[in-house]
């Protein structure tokens, strides 16, 4: 005994004689070589715009209180900790780091750093909490990194890492924290991770990580965090997840995922977040879900969901948001009566119908109640504006009906948007309206409202978006019209939509004075007379401006030219006279410009061809005259519509024509046009549209004839091969299914000859 006792100690004192001499033969002492490693960390940093490394030199201070050094009480000089977070630093992260043999902490977070993470530091035994997160690190993650046996954090968050996620990960079996959300891993995750029995923190977050989510990690028992959203990750949810009893987050939104989803989440007493938005997820909502007591959040909006909404939800006395919206569910909305704390409720776009519960109306917490976009019927129950504290009341696209109370404003005062478009509701608006101080966006259009727009609402300074379209509003005489003198005190307006109503009389001058981030204004479809003013051009923000359907007179100022951010310019169905300014040519943002209807006269000016964004042109129904300017058949991007039918133009059809190699329909009929058809109109590959009837056209149109029918041939060719293609795979044998190589072949070469 004694003998195995004495070979220990001389085991140890070789030992010590051996990492002695290693640092002689360098001529380096253990203290100097951790001062050595820390200046060659500085050495590859570039910019310190703080000075925080300022002190890290060769000069009498110790290394131990340099900023952010730590150093070991047990053994002196070693250099146990770096904390240099939030520093700006920018360089690049050196190898020399690994030779602070006593490290355990490395806090590098949310600086400039570039280049890629050593390899070196797979070396650092003692480590146990490493972040080098919100960098700009490049390149693989180390596989050295599972050599770090102590590690206990791995924080490689918000960088440019690329490659997969190293299998070696999983010796460490000490991690508890693995973070790595936010780069550009590719790959599977890796199904070792069990081996990391401590894991409690598993974030993988927006990356692009495929394949299937391992069903091994339904047995890291520890788990209470598992955050796997924005990849691209299929297949179905694995029901071992329903195992993980310490599980607090579960967060999978924004992959891939089918299937239903497993019953035994229900499982996840300890859970109080829960996301699956953003999948393919398709069956009912499991009933067991009601188990989930702790639950705050649960959000599976924007799947494919089938069946009724649970009424087991109401047992989640716990919840905070509840998000449906974007599934086929169906049926009545559950007596959610029994959560306290809800305060935001989404169930848009689905198929709900029935009525709207009155037990809505009890639960106080709530700020967000969104309900449109489905079958729901009968009027809004009295008890939602009990809601004191609701903000966003969407109720559009269903068929409810009654009458908004006269009160709402007084009632829901903290209102911010208010949406009910696209129902059967009646009566007049409520002025009340104004009391609602916050409210930014206010949204009935398309009901049955009557009456006279309040001029109260000019008191919301918050206001952004007013639509009233498609209603009975009325404006018969000129003081029915101070609702727009009042609405210019709404200096955030950016939208007002009063199209399709009852409005008379002439437009009020004091239109041009309304927020100058007005970019939507459409007073289209009424019985508007008078003149377009000429001050319209202080709007200098407007993007659409649509005024067609009126009785309008005069002539277009050109003033409206100096609008130069305007996409959408109708004018159409009026009774507008005089020419058509050439400086519309100068609204280079124009996308759609329709001056059709109108009593136009003199040519198509030229100008028009510097619309370089124009994808709809209509100067029909008018009294044009002249040729069709050659300039104007060269716009390429005239990719819907160009309609000068029903002038009196003639002349001979340009050969330019041929230039519309993406147009949709072209009309020319109803002119005075002559001459023969030019054979460039056959360049026109998209054309489904063409109307030259009733011009004077002599010869024939043969070869775009040909030209036509060709493509009308190769296309039909192509759907053929695509259907066939499609046929094939779907045979029931897989025998008898088509190999995809050949699949791709067949599709590549009907591309081909389409675009041949």
């Amino acid at each position: 005994m004694e003998g195995v006792f004495r070979a220990l100690i001389f085991l140890i004192i070789l030992l010590y004689v051996i990492s002695t001499a290693q640092y002689a033969t360098l001529g380096i002492e253990p203290a100097a070589s951790d001062r050595a490693a820390l200046l060659s960390f500085k050495s590859l940093v570039h910019d310190d715009p703080f000075g925080a490394l300022s002190s890290w030199n060769n000069g009498s201070l110790h290394h131990c209180r340099w900023r952010g050094v730590s150093c070991s009480r047990r053994h002196p000089d070693r250099v146990t900790a770096l904390d240099l977070k939030s520093l700006h630093l920018a360089g690049f992260v050196s190898p020399a780091v690994a030779n602070l043999t006593f490290i355990q902490s490395i806090d590098l977070s949310d600086n400039m750093l570039d280049g890629s993470i050593p390899e070196e530091l797979g070396s650092l035994r003692r480590l146990r909490y490493l972040d080098l997160s919100v960098n700009s690190l490049r390149g693989t993650i180390p596989s050295s990194l599972g050599n770090c046996s102590n590690l206990q954090l791995l924080n490689l968050t918000d960088n440019k890492l690329n490659g997969e996620i190293p299998p070696t990960l999983s010796r460490l079996s000490g991690l508890r924290q693995l973070m790595l959300r936010q780069n550009m891993l590719q790959g599977t995750i890796p199904s070792n991770l069990t081996q990391c029995k401590e894991l409690q923190v598993v974030d993988l977050r927006n990356n692009f990580l495929t394949e299937e989510i391992p069903p091994e990690l339904g047995y890291i028992q520890k788990l209470t965090l598992l955050a796997l959203s924005y990849n691209n990750l299929t297949g179905a949810i694995p029901a071992t997840l329903g195992n993980l009893a310490q599980l607090q987050r579960l967060d999978l939104k924004f992959n891939s995922l089918s299937g239903s989803i497993p019953d035994s989440l229900g499982n996840l007493s300890s859970l109080i977040f829960l996301s699956f938005g953003k999948n393919n997820l398709s069956r009912p909502i499991p009933p067991s879900f009601g188990s989930l007591l702790s639950l705050n959040i649960l959000e599976i909006q924007d799947n494919s969901l089938t069946g009724t909404i649970p009424s087991t939800l109401a047992n989640l006395s716990s919840l905070n948001v509840l998000l449906l919206r974007e599934n086929n569910l169906h049926g009545e909305i559950p007596h959610l009566a029994k959560l306290p704390f809800l305060f935001y409720l989404d169930c848009s776009y689905n198929y709900l119908s029935g009525t709207i519960p009155i037990t809505l109306g009890q639960l106080s917490s709530l700020e967000n109640l969104i309900l449109g976009i489905n079958n729901l019927t009968g009027e809004i129950p009295s008890s939602l504006y009990n809601l004191s504290s609701l903000k966003t009341l969407a109720l559009s696209y269903s068929q409810l009906e009654g009458t908004l109370p006269f009160d709402i404003g007084n009632a829901l005062p903290n209102l911010q948007f208010l949406f009910m478009s696209y129902n059967q509701l009646s009566g007049r608006i409520p002025a009340s309206l104004s009391n609602a101080s916050e409210l930014n966006s206010l949204d009935l259009s398309f009901n049955a409202f009557h009456g006279t727009i309040p001029s109260s609402l000019g008191a919301l300074q918050s206001l952004s978006w007013l639509e009233l379209a498609g209603n009975r509003l009325e404006a018969r005489k000129p003081s029915d019209w101070s609702f727009i003198t009042a609405l210019t005190n709404c200096t955030s307006l950016q939208v007002l939509d009063l199209g399709d109503n009852l409005l008379q009389g002439m437009m009020p001058k004091s239109i041009v004075n309304l927020s100058t981030s007005l970019y939507f204004l459409d007073l289209a479809k009424n019985q508007i007379s008078g003149i377009i003013p000429a001050e319209i051009e202080k709007l200098i923000n407007l993007t659409t401006l649509d005024v067609s359907g009126n009785d309008l007179q005069s002539t277009v100022p050109v003033e409206i030219s100096h609008l130069r951010q305007l996409q959408l310019l109708s004018l159409s169905n009026n009774m507008l006279s005089g020419e058509i300014p050439p400086t519309l040519g100068n609204l280079t943002r124009m996308g759609t410009l329709d001056l059709g209807s109108n009593e136009f006269e003199g040519a198509i000016p030229p100008t028009l061809s510097k619309l370089l964004m124009l994808e709809s042109l209509d100067l029909s129904n008018n009294r044009l005259s002249g040729s069709i300017p050659k300039e104007v058949l060269t716009l390429s991007s005239l990719t819907i519509l160009l309609d000068l039918s029903h002038n009196l133009l003639n002349g001979s059809l340009p050969l330019e024509v041929g230039n519309l190699i993406n147009i949709g329909a072209l009309d020319l009929s109803n002119n005075g046009l002559s001459g023969e058809i030019p054979d460039t109109i056959g360049k026109c590959a998209i054309l489904e549209i063409l109307h030259l009837e009733n011009n004077l056209f002599q010869g024939n149109l043969h070869s775009a004839d040909n030209d036509i029918a060709y493509r009308e041939e190769c296309a039909r060719d192509c759907i053929v091969s695509v259907f066939d293609c499609g046929l094939s795979c779907s045979n029931e044998s897989p025998y008898e299914r088509c190999d995809m190589m050949k699949v791709s072949k067949e599709l590549s070469a009907a591309r081909e000859r389409l675009l041949s």
